[in-house]
């Protein structure tokens, strides 16, 4: 295996599939999160219950493999430049929308235990990842670690992180746990771009077939969750592998379709979404529970998926058009320690 970028890359600077499989990975991700929130709360179960459950194998590892995706066109840059667009930008949003959720969460503690319970959380969240926002917390480190061993053999780092990710590591500190149940499918979105973009090619080439091994795969991954072996090791990883590829070939066979534009159009601006979809999800749930609007858990489960989705969108959109709060999804200049001599910004967006 090699970590050449893929040849012969789209015309535009994006490749509408890849915003398609990321638009599919941010609703699982709030899907989820809605989801057990609305459970937790109403003390039951609905139909998303079992969609969530289909999905776990997948539903990080492909969003991981397709952060690593693109390593191999930037893991040269640098150490200043890698680090600022790899670390730096990810931990100005992770700082940024700590204290935003803060704001919203803190209030209560502030009430009940006083302003040194405040400082004790806001400290422990930078340290170990505060609520949803653990996904950016992780990436600059896998990056760093990327670009240490990327002198290494590719099957090396592979097999070591392999083993991570199959031993039963739970230490209680997200920090490792999750570096090691995850490491894997970064470095394989990384040595493994070529051959991603090759399945995805095949699968708008062969559909028919690809449609086939599609329908077996859910049949396996549904068994393998029902039947209670999916977290089970090494079951675990080719769930995680063969679903990330699920995913890549679902996404390459519906991009450029209207059907899936909503997706490449989320996906585009998935991590809009995902550091801004908890505010109007609690929001969603809260009304939906107290008014009595939808006693159905499962379609209540999926308004608030939905409203996670699309509210960071719009409200996206208006940030945009309006002019107002663009910090809060562009980094500005202000907080860079590098500039790239192609490009000079006074902002750089969150994605």
């Amino acid at each position: 295996m090699n970590a050449e970028a893929p040849q012969n890359p789209a015309p535009s600077s994006r490749l509408d599939w890849v915003d398609v499989a990321k638009g599919v990975c941010i609703v699982l991700v709030v899907m989820m999160h809605s989801t057990l929130g609305v459970e937790k709360a109403t003390g039951g179960e609905g139909f998303m219950h079992h969609v969530v459950a289909f999905a776990k194998p997948f539903r990080m590892p492909d969003f991981f493999m397709i952060s690593g995706l693109f390593l191999a066109l930037v893991i040269d840059r640098p150490w200043r430049l890698y680090l600022d667009r790899k670390v730096v930008h990810f931990a100005y949003f992770y700082v940024l929308w700590l204290l935003i959720q803060g704001a919203f969460k803190w209030p209560g503690l502030a009430l009940e235990e006083g302003a040194g319970a405040v400082a004790h959380a806001f400290l422990l969240a930078l340290v170990d990842p505060f609520g949803t926002l653990w996904f950016i917390y992780l990436l600059p480190i896998f990056f760093v670690f990327a670009k240490l061993v990327k002198t290494l053999p590719p099957l090396l780092v592979l097999g070591f992180a392999a083993i991570l990710e199959m031993l039963p590591i739970e230490t209680g500190w997200m920090v490792p746990d999750e570096f090691c149940a995850r490491l894997f499918y970064v470095m394989l979105g990384w040595y493994g771009a070529p051959y991603v973009f090759r399945l995805a090619d095949w699968a708008r080439e062969h559909r028919p077939t690809a449609a086939a091994a599609l329908a077996l795969w859910a049949l396996a991954n549904a068994a393998a969750v029902w039947g209670g072996v999916s977290e089970l090791p090494l079951i675990s990883l080719a769930l995680g592998v063969a679903g990330a590829m699920a995913i890549v070939s679902v996404s390459a066979m519906i991009a450029g379709s209207a059907a899936a534009e909503p997706l490449r159009y989320a996906g585009e601006r998935s991590i809009v979404v995902y550091l801004a979809f908890f505010l109007p999800m609690a929001v969603t749930r809260t009304v939906l529970i107290k008014t009595g609007m939808i006693d159905d858990i499962g379609w209540m489960s999926l308004i608030v998926t939905v409203s996670g989705v699309v509210a960071p969108l719009v409200f996206h959109w208006l940030v945009q058009r309006t002019g107002i709060g663009l910090f809060l999804f562009e980094r500005p200049r202000a907080f860079r320690i590098a500039e790239s001599d192609l490009e000079k910004p006074r902002l750089q967006a969150a994605e």
